[in-house]
């Protein structure tokens, strides 16, 4: 396993990191345990989580990802092996169980979002804290164009003051931006160099072969400030797989049980994928284990978020870590991204 380092920080991450979103959902806590373990076993140093989590988000099963975590630190005692990721939910987004579904990311919000988690996990502290999606309304979760409102937010300063707070008081060690502009990014960034706060080590949005929109805005901040992409939906949901070729929808799967993630499977996002998942064929690849590859393997991305239903499907994604793409694999996957670029951002 590859290690990097979490921006300008003295961690190192393992070049493949845990996600936890279907533990509680998909997956039960026994099997949350395992793929901790596996995972582990592998080299894998890093684990990401969220208070929202699982998903989709339904008040019925709201924290248990959290919840399991815990469990295991609690059970096994290795949490010092960890670097543990978690996010504060921003508002919108269908949820109204959370703080009553008026969530700021002020003083009152992540206080209590964070002290709500540690006591979940488990710990005393929370390695990189991540603010999940902007609280103000922009341009993110599949919005390309940029259509502006003018609606009050929490200033970032508050936002970032607070966070100070946490990082003094030993409850979060590094903070971190998730599914947020460039506009964002670099605000955050200057508002902490010019007050002295807590500096974003990394942005984890949506990157994979399907929607490299992140290369557009992104990926230049990422590398020139070292605040590295955490890429997450590395496979699309699973559409580059290759498991839902023809219309299949397979039992169990996530899209096949929830009709809330059609992100990937528009008719452009489909046609595209089935060219890529030919490809990794014809050169006797894994599909899959193609895809997370061309992710892990960008110069901007720091760590790339596997998850898993299964511990088959986690042993696959884990031995993407040991492939290294051909220049004439390469050359396809550009090729198909010329001809269809972006289908599903």
């Amino acid at each position: 396993m590859e290690y990097r380092k979490l921006g300008r920080t003295g961690l190192d991450v393992s070049a493949l990191c845990l996600g936890t979103m279907t533990w509680g959902e998909q997956n039960s806590e026994r099997e949350g345990h395992a793929q901790i373990e596996r995972a582990k076993a592998c080299g894998v140093n890093f684990i990401d989580t969220a208070e929202m989590y699982p998903v989709p988000p339904r008040a019925e099963t709201y924290s248990k990802t959290e919840q399991i975590i815990g469990s295991y630190f609690r059970q096994r005692g290795d949490r010092a092996d960890w670097i543990l990721a978690s996010k504060i939910a921003g508002p919108g987004n269908g949820i109204s169980h959370i703080r009553d579904g008026q969530l700021k990311f002020n003083r009152q919000h992540i206080v209590a979002a964070l002290d709500a988690s540690l006591k979940r996990l488990q710990t005393d502290w929370i390695d990189l804290y991540q603010l999940h999606w902007p609280e103000r309304p922009t341009n993110f979760f599949g919005q390309l164009d940029y259509k502006h409102q003018d609606v009050e937010f929490t200033p970032l300063e508050e936002t970032l003051e607070v966070l100070d707070e946490q990082v003094k008081a030993g409850k979060i060690r590094h903070i971190g931006l998730s599914n947020e502009t460039p506009w964002g990014t670099m605000k955050f960034l200057q508002l902490a160099e010019s007050r002295s706060w807590p500096r974003a080590v990394s942005i984890q949005n949506p990157y994979n072969l399907l929607n490299r929109s992140f290369e557009v805005g992104l990926a230049e901040v990422a590398i020139r400030e070292q605040c590295g992409l955490l890429a997450y939906s590395p496979l699309a949901f699973g559409m580059l797989s290759g498991k839902y070729e023809g219309g299949a929808r397979p039992a169990g799967a996530r899209i096949s049980l929830f009709s809330r993630f059609a992100r990937y499977t528009n008719p452009q996002a489909e046609a595209a994928c089935s060219r890529y998942v030919a490809l990794a064929r014809e050169h006797g690849l894994d599909p899959a284990q193609m895809a997370l590859a061309f992710v892990t393997a960008q110069p901007f991305v720091t760590s790339n978020i596997i998850g898993a239903t299964s511990l088959e499907q986690l042993d696959s994604n884990l031995a993407s870590a040991e492939l290294k793409l051909s220049e004439e694999v390469l050359a396809g996957i550009e090729a198909i991204h010329k001809g269809q670029p972006n289908p599903a951002p």
